[in-house]
């Protein structure tokens, strides 16, 4: 009896990838670039004008991205501003909202 067992991963890419940072974490342009490098696959063998135009749409979602990122970073900061307000800490409050 033979058994095949097939997980479904891709044979020649590259499966795990690491990233790290020093003393800080990611700012939103490289997770923006790290997020849209996993939505959307150019190939180097397109034609050149499908493969510039793609990646022409790659740079506007990542710009696209890394704005939405932003929005979320300062929302969440309101949500804790206001958390610490309500918890008696205005004064830790206020340092949160200048980060």
């Amino acid at each position: 009896m033979s058994l095949d067992f097939n997980m479904g991963l891709p044979r020649y890419e590259d499966v795990v990838s690491v990233k790290s940072t020093n003393n800080r974490g990611f700012t939103p342009e490289e997770l923006a670039e790290e997020c849209v490098g996993k939505i959307i696959s150019v190939s180097d063998t397109a034609p050149p004008a499908i493969r510039d135009q793609a990646y022409a749409f790659e740079k506007k979602v990542e710009k696209l991205v890394t704005h939405y990122m932003r929005k979320s970073i300062e929302s969440d900061r309101t949500t804790v501003w206001n958390a610490l307000t309500d918890a008696g800490h205005p004064q830790l409050a206020e340092l949160i909202r200048r980060l």
